[in-house]
């Protein structure tokens, strides 16, 4: 059940929110949460009821293992526990996602065909396995376990963010689920939550599936082995570059969104990264959840920056490359993370060398920036790497013939493109515009002077008109939504 169908907006949505807030209202509070963890089943289970044991069981070794660890006195046995739920994570991950791709390289090979996995990959499951891995990591650095079994469903299960995240930490949000269903609601929270999902969804359906009419051939053009222009290529990257920051931005707008009307408040999981300046600005701004995921188990565990330069180049190229083989279990996957390995040492040796005497021009620094991310988004979107080199070396100027990609109009192509790049780059996002109190600087932002949404956000007259519109608009593209890019990995 996608975020942006009919039966989520007109018939899900509406009834789990009925069937919480009237029991929260009776004073019910444990048939609220209750509510809450069904309902979250019943998201889940629509794509593949099957696989709702597999996630249960997976809570359910979790949160006993986050119990034992807790209870355990010994530092031994609290240790081996940790490695035991480690192994038992990882090792669920690695047999459902990454089995068929290590089968079919090790035919590879050996000359071997036939032997790669056909296992269907459980939604989500990277998300609710990295949540829980850090679970049991603060757990047994000494944070306090969740307190019942029913917080803890909540914490793994509730669907605004279950299948794309954003990747939460337990004790931001266990507090929070461990109130859920009593009181009142704060004020503003259903306000602010719906205009957030109208927001996130106009991001989604009306900007990332629109642009994607642009990607799509040319990227499926190169996995045919077809020679493209240099303009249908540029056309291609630069409309999945945009495709895939408002289709997950849109996502996690959209889950916030949702939070906000159950009483719920998600950490932000982008900030305008498309204007960072700098490759370690960028990743200060996108996929926040999984960057702080990956700084906080993988790169400071690593040893971080404190064992010298060398060992800091190391740590960060085992991080992002890692980072990227969890986002699919593909070689062109690894090589983007591998890729953006490379940008940060990059950036991070220029940094300390050059200092404040050769800082770049702003502008110079955020197309540099820029131009890296589209190189390795091409990787990230194709299907192979001739596919990927066939793409960039157009972009290059080693071209074909014109008008082999099969692209509809390309001047609307280009007007469009045009128009969502400067909504990404000049002007506030989402949260922003709402006012999110969630720790977005607004300051920070660089608006254009002649056109600032921020406006909407203190004329409610003007923006209701204009989130009526949209979301009407909205729902007349529901029929055909598209799949969220990041359901996939």
């Amino acid at each position: 059940m996608l975020f942006g169908s009919l039966e989520f907006v007109f018939g899900f949505l509406p009834a789990a929110l009925i069937a919480y807030h009237l029991l929260r209202l009776r004073g019910w509070q444990t048939a609220a949460k209750l509510a809450m963890v069904a309902a979250s089943l019943v998201f889940y289970g629509w794509w593949d009821p099957r696989y709702v044991l597999l996630v249960l069981a997976s809570i359910a070794v979790n949160y006993t293992l986050g119990a034992l660890i807790h209870g355990a006195a010994a530092p031994g046995p609290r240790k081996a526990l940790l490695l035991l739920g480690l192994l038992l994570n990882l090792g669920l991950l690695g047999y459902y996602k990454y089995s068929g791709f290590f089968l079919q390289t090790l035919g590879g090979l050996f000359g071997v065909e036939g032997v790669a996995a056909t296992l269907i990959i459980p939604l989500a499951i990277s998300f609710f396995t990295f949540q829980q891995i850090a679970y049991l990591v603060e757990t047994w650095r000494g944070q306090p376990p969740a307190s019942n079994l029913l917080d803890y469903l909540l914490f793994v299960l509730f669907f605004p963010h279950l299948i794309a995240g954003p990747i939460t930490h337990h004790t931001e949000m266990l507090p929070q689920f461990h109130e859920a269903g009593r009181g009142r609601l704060p004020a503003g929270f259903i306000g602010m939550g719906a205009a957030i999902f109208v927001l996130g969804m106009a991001k989604k359906v009306l900007i990332a599936d629109t642009v994607a009419h642009f990607a799509d051939p040319v990227f499926d053009a190169a996995a045919r082995g077809t020679m493209l222009s240099a303009a249908d290529a540029w056309m291609g990257a630069l409309a999945y570059t945009l495709q895939l920051y408002f289709d997950f931005s849109g996502y996690s707008d959209m889950a916030i969104g949702i939070g906000l009307l159950f009483g719920i408040r998600f950490p932000v999981n982008f900030n305008s990264p498309y204007k960072a300046r700098s490759i370690v600005d960028f990743w200060r701004r996108w996929h926040i959840s999984l960057s702080a995921f990956l700084r906080t188990y993988l790169y400071i565990p690593l040893g971080g920056s404190r064992a010298g330069e060398a060992r800091r180049y190391a740590n960060l190229m085992a991080t992002m490359t890692l980072g990227g083989l969890w986002h699919g279990a593909g070689w062109t996957f690894l090589f983007w993370g591998f890729l953006h390995g490379v940008y940060l040492m990059a950036n991070h040796a220029w940094s300390a060398r050059a200092g404040d005497r050769l800082r770049l021009p702003r502008g110079l620094a955020w197309l540099l920036t820029m131009l890296g991310v589209i190189v390795a988004w091409v990787f990230f979107r194709a299907a192979s790497f001739g596919a990927a080199l066939g793409i960039l070396g157009a972009m290059a100027g080693i071209a074909g013939d014109a008008g082999q990609a099969g692209l509809p109009d390309r001047q609307l192509g280009w007007l469009l493109i045009a128009i969502a790049g400067l909504i990404a780059v000049t002007q506030p996002n989402v949260l922003q515009v709402a006012r999110y109190p969630q720790g977005l600087d607004e300051a920070a932002s660089r608006v254009h002077p002649g056109f600032d949404l921020r406006r909407l956000a203190t004329s409610p007259a003007l923006a209701s008109v204009c989130l009526g519109l949209l979301a009407a608009a909205c729902i007349a593209r529901l029929p055909k939504p598209g799949v969220f890019l990041y359901f996939t990995f």
